[in-house]
């Protein structure tokens, strides 16, 4: 079986999309009945291996995304490989291309439903913009046929607005790379902490649904008690006299390090359809304090954090401590046992696996199915 995947979210500095693309294709890579194929935009026409890039424009202060403008030089690549299933991984001219090269050559095609389009944008420019996006969304998602979302919150958001039978596929965790024995008490001293310090950590980019000022703030409201430390591109500049920052992207060793190093995470996001770093974090054995709000709300189940009103520094500020007067290292190892479970890479890849051969009919009937993936959101009670 002949995986192809395409989409425009894959850049150096990208985010949960490419991890998805990396640890997917380094296990297709394992396997000796499956072949893939990645075609993403770059500066220039390119193959690598199973990489292949097509040229594409560079998007201004887009880090360092690159957006197709014509959709047929991307269809007839798809075309050549001659794939058995295409994923589409954005909503843009790929998945366009996507659909008409899997019409062409009689494939299935599916559609992955990384990005909340509707409500970023949204956010930025209004209901108008949000609601002609939502037309525009289910016009081209109910063309696939099938429909990925990262968590349930987006899959019933497509339902609502007319994309039927969206299945919950869900990112995964590299469960080694993340994990409490990456722990460095050298993380303390180069931030010049004192024993009796908390340190808070959170890794990502600085962008609005991040809330990152709502995290300053925090920090500012918790006191000389505790430090944060935030990595990611972008930040700001001015901070409080206990924050420290790390203005670059960082791999993820370094980030892997810094989890296991800390205390807890603190997470403000409400516009995450998935958030990874808090995965990785609850695999690196720490609880997490996050917004009640999108995919964070169904991933950071009791026992492993605490989920406090969105866009409020002083609900955080009153969650960490709340966290802190009960057993957080106990939550942490609960939160690590629990990524194990339900959100490693093999775990994740052996259901995604599943589907593929469902879509081809390449499923024997002697195929052992995996176990219902992932847990339903009703399974949790989620921290109030």
């Amino acid at each position: 079986m002949h995986i192809a995947d395409i989409t425009m979210f894959h850049a150096p500095s990208s985010g949960g999309v490419r991890t998805y693309l990396q640890a997917k294709h380094r296990h297709f890579a394992q396997s000796r009945d499956i072949d893939a194929s990645l075609l993403i935009p770059g500066s220039e026409h390119l193959r690598l291996g199973v990489l292949q890039t097509l040229p594409a424009l560079r998007l201004p202060l887009g880090q360092e995304y690159r957006f197709p403008l014509r959709r047929r030089p991307w269809r007839d690549a798809l075309i050549e490989l001659r794939p058995d299933a295409i994923e589409a991984g954005d909503p843009y001219v790929t998945a366009w291309a996507a659909l008409e090269a899997g019409q062409m050559l009689g494939v299935p095609v599916v559609g992955f439903y990384h990005s909340d389009l509707p409500r970023l944008m949204g956010d930025r420019f209004g209901q108008l913009v949000s609601r002609r996006l939502q037309r525009y969304v289910a016009d081209l998602y109910q063309r696939f046929d099938s429909v990925l979302a990262p968590c349930r919150s987006m899959a019933d958001r497509l339902q609502e607005w007319g994309v039927d039978g969206v299945r919950v596929q869900p990112l995964g965790v590299d469960v080694d790379t993340f994990h409490p024995r990456r722990r460095s008490p050298e993380l303390r001293v180069w931030l010049d902490m004192q024993d009796s310090q908390r340190l808070l950590v959170f890794a990502g980019r600085n962008s609005r649904e991040k809330n990152i000022d709502v995290l300053f703030t925090t920090a500012h409201l918790l006191g000389p008690r505790y430090h944060l430390l935030v990595m990611g591109p972008g930040m700001p500049t001015r901070t409080p006299d206990n924050v420290t920052v790390v203005n670059r992207c960082c791999n993820p060793n370094e980030v892997a390090r810094a989890l296991a190093s800390a205390d807890a995470m603190i997470h403000a996001g409400t516009r995450e359809t998935f958030g990874l770093v808090a995965l990785e974090a609850m695999a690196s054995g720490l609880p997490v304090v996050a917004a009640r709000a999108g995919a964070l709300a169904e991933n950071v189940p009791l026992g492993c954090g605490i989920l406090c009103e969105p866009h409020s520094p002083e609900a955080m500020a009153r969650a960490v401590k709340e966290l802190f007067l009960n057993d957080a290292a106990a939550m942490g190892r609960h939160a690590r046992r629990h990524v194990e479970r339900h959100f490693s890479w093999p775990r994740v890849i052996e259901h995604l696996l599943h589907h593929y051969r469902d879509l081809t009919g390449r499923t024997s009937a002697h195929e052992r199915r995996p176990p219902p993936f992932p847990p339903r959101h009703d399974d949790f009670f989620v921290a109030s």
